[in-house]
């Protein structure tokens, strides 16, 4: 398998690294079903386009997800690609969530069963899914890096946490990336988040970009499904999604005049925001994955960059992310 050349990003301690990433939680879950073969074949396409970094959780399908990244790096060089894992989310056999859980003793044991599903003898990037409110980072961390010092990992990332948490994590062992949430109508990255994850020398790898495909040009009410989680996201639901269908309209126009997809410059606009940004696309076809990678090397001008966020301004996007019990764990730290 051979590969092309991307522009860089840098990431870290992870270092230079393609400037997209692709993250594979919707070829398992919650987006409702998924071609396995297409899922397989996207995965290697993306490889082939140069993309390295593929982000995964432990808890996507309870497992399915890193079992079909072990299926899709079949004769693939291991060393030619990054494997970031998520872990920490609860689950239950029906699918239920029951919270999160950071312990150093689960820290291990989770590692242990993703190394086993992966077919891999070390992660690249491991990180918890959330903040444990009964964890300490620090004994998080302290775990984590003991698994570097094993071998099991090669460097530690955050997910989804403020600044504060951030600085105490990296006291303890230098941070690669906070992955969090970063898209033109989700921006609560911005200010003291970004600013210290700068300071510390700390990348971002942007999850969400198109908003879970709100906003990648695509979207209509037919496409929800029963066991889509986005039925229930407030942000599709009812008005909310008729005022946002009607933002990205306005992106599309844009967009057309720029000579690119609405998702070409929802992407490229996270894109812009940094050398030290690399956005994790949730490509489930070839095709979306073709259109995504068209926004690599699309070099937005300052008015086209004006003109995208005149167009959908993130004050403007009806509905949060999650519902609200959801949103309350996710920011009871930031």
């Amino acid at each position: 398998m051979t590969t092309q050349a991307l522009a860089t990003k840098t990431l870290g301690t992870l270092g230079t690294t393609p400037a997209m990433g692709l993250g594979l939680m919707g070829m398992s879950a919650l987006y409702g079903p998924a071609d396995r073969d297409e899922s397989i074949a996207t995965i290697r396409a993306a490889i082939d386009a140069g993309i390295r970094l593929l982000d995964t959780g432990d808890f996507y399908a309870m497992g399915h997800n890193e079992m079909l990244l072990r299926d899709a790096l079949t004769g693939v060089d291991r060393d030619s690609v990054d494997i970031s894992v998520k872990f920490g989310a609860l689950r239950g056999p029906d699918g239920g969530w029951y919270g999160f859980d950071a312990r150093p003793g689960a820290v291990k044991t989770f590692l242990a069963y993703s190394l086993e599903r992966l077919g891999t003898d070390h992660v690249d990037v491991y990180r918890p899914a959330r903040l444990d409110p009964d964890v300490p980072i620090e004994d998080t961390v302290g775990a984590i890096a003991e698994m570097v010092e094993a071998g099991f990992v090669r460097h530690i990332g955050l997910s989804e946490v403020g600044a504060e948490t951030i600085r105490r994590a990296h006291a303890v062992h230098p941070i690669s990336d906070l992955q969090i949430e970063y898209s033109l109508v989700s921006r609560g990255v911005e200010g003291d988040i970004l600013d210290t994850c700068r300071e510390l020398g700390i990348g971002i790898t942007a999850y969400g970009v198109l908003s879970r495909g709100l906003i990648s040009g695509h979207y209509s009410r037919d496409n929800v499904q029963a066991n889509d989680f986005r039925a229930h996201s407030p942000r599709f639901q009812g008005d909310n999604l008729d005022r946002n269908l009607a933002l990205v309209e306005a992106l599309r126009a844009v967009a057309a005049d720029s000579g690119v997809s609405v998702a070409q410059a929802a992407i490229a606009w996270v894109a812009s925001r940094g050398d030290d940004i690399v956005p994790l696309v949730g490509a489930r076809t070839r095709e979306r994955l073709a259109e995504s990678l068209g926004a690599v090397g699309v070099e937005l001008t300052p008015d086209q960059l004006s003109a995208i966020e005149a167009a959908m301004p993130a004050g403007e996007v009806a509905g949060t992310r999650y519902a609200a019990e959801q949103m309350a764990m996710l920011d009871s730290e930031r």
